[in-house]
């Protein structure tokens, strides 16, 4: 018998969350899987959104060579740039999408020899302080890179710093200053996030780049039902195990590391074959949900590098053998995050050491790979789905 804890990644959810994404959008849309599609597997997602997503986008250039590796085509955007005239080149070779937001990228395509037909997406600071260039330097960038007879086409692009606040007004901030900056640029724009395509009609351009809402995580948790009518964000992963022991406190026992957990009457304890090493963040208290046998319940003390403790007090009925949902259908990540004291985002990338199953809804035929540390893009068998 292997260790029950595994990830499971629904690909028709992931199909889904990209339709509505597009959809409320308008116009086109890149799938940001970078991150290892935010710890979903990114290989395995781009082929499942191949036939339906417009183009992808990933942090770096070593994310945009292993999605070639697996045989993605199709638009792949490097939201980072290039760090130098060797990635250049590479670019070329791979047939990437590039984004320059500073002055050495911009350079290094200047000073580049070869004269082809880049494809660049220019990148203004609207106001997040982080990467691209000043508004009132676009103009001139977006002049030196059409004198360089190296770009085919130019988009013109920013990145919101509070458009998962819908009490801010600072991406109304934003959207008004990117606009009075570029007006006589030609070319696409693109300004919409996650939370822009859900939050801010005004930001609604040319392109999207959803991100965490592929995922099934809403970025903007406080906004309820809204927009997309019916149709609501579908969760991807399910993070899940199994009871494998079960033992009874009594009152005035504690459990666990640092003993934070102290009984006040009997209470029945499950441990669960899942830990901190996996990805659960070992900051979740005592209180936050888990789901066992389909019905919410709570986790008690503090979590462990492989297992982790939850109260089946009140689920007599549960087990050894007992699934576990960690987060999923049942268990929103978002809260999962809230009771952490991070995001869905963190949480979703630190999935590790379990191995992946991939389904879909038609056959539940699924692939698994066995997930790496440090690389998701490890190779992929196919398997029949266990019922």
């Amino acid at each position: 018998m292997t260790r029950p804890s595994r990830a499971r990644v629904d690909l028709d959810a992931l199909r889904h969350n990209y339709s509505l994404a597009r959809r409320m959008h308008g116009g086109r849309a890149l799938a940001v899987i970078k991150a290892n599609a935010y710890g979903h597997g990114a290989v395995r997602c781009a082929e499942a959104l191949q036939d339906h997503a417009d183009g992808f986008a990933v942090a770096f250039l070593e994310e945009a060579v292993a999605l070639r590796a697996g045989g993605i085509e199709g638009p792949i955007l490097v939201l980072e740039g290039l760090f130098d005239a060797a990635e250049l080149k590479a670019a070329r070779t791979l047939n990437l999408w590039i984004v320059v937001h500073q002055e050495a990228q911009l350079r290094m395509i200047e000073n580049d020899r070869v004269f082809d037909h880049l494809e660049v997406w220019l990148k203004a600071d609207s106001g997040m302080g982080r990467a691209g260039f000043a508004l009132a330097d676009m103009p001139s960038a977006y002049a030196r890179l059409q004198a360089t007879g190296k770009v085919s086409n130019i988009t013109l692009m920013t990145h919101f710093a509070r458009a998962d606040e819908p009490g801010s007004d600072a991406t109304s901030r934003q959207v008004a200053a990117f606009n009075a900056a570029t007006p006589a640029l030609l070319g696409d724009r693109s300004l919409s996030n996650s939370a822009g395509i859900l939050q801010w009609h005004s930001a609604r351009r040319d392109w999207a780049r959803p991100g965490i809402l592929l995922y099934g995580a809403d970025p903007v948790p406080q906004r309820g039902a809204g927009e997309g009518g019916d149709e609501q964000l579908r969760p991807v992963m399910t993070l899940e195990s199994e009871v494998f022991a079960v033992r009874t406190l009594q009152s005035g026992d504690a459990l666990g590391y640092g003993g934070g957990f102290v009984a006040t009457e009997p209470t029945r304890i499950g441990l669960i074959a899942i830990g901190y090493a996996d990805g659960y963040p070992r900051l979740a208290t005592t209180g936050t949900p888990v789901a066992v046998d389909g019905t919410i319940t709570r986790v008690v003390g503090r979590a462990s590098m492989d297992m982790l403790t939850i109260d089946l007090s009140r689920h007599p009925g549960s087990g050894i053998g007992s699934r576990v949902e960690l987060w999923g259908r049942h268990v929103p990540v978002n809260e999962v995050a809230r009771c952490a004291g991070t995001i869905s985002y963190e949480l979703l990338c630190n999935v590790k050491r379990v191995p992946i199953i991939y389904e879909t809804g038609i056959d539940k035929a699924c692939d698994r790979c066995a997930a790496k540390e440090d690389d998701g893009n490890a190779p992929i068998t196919k398997r029949r789905a266990v019922a």
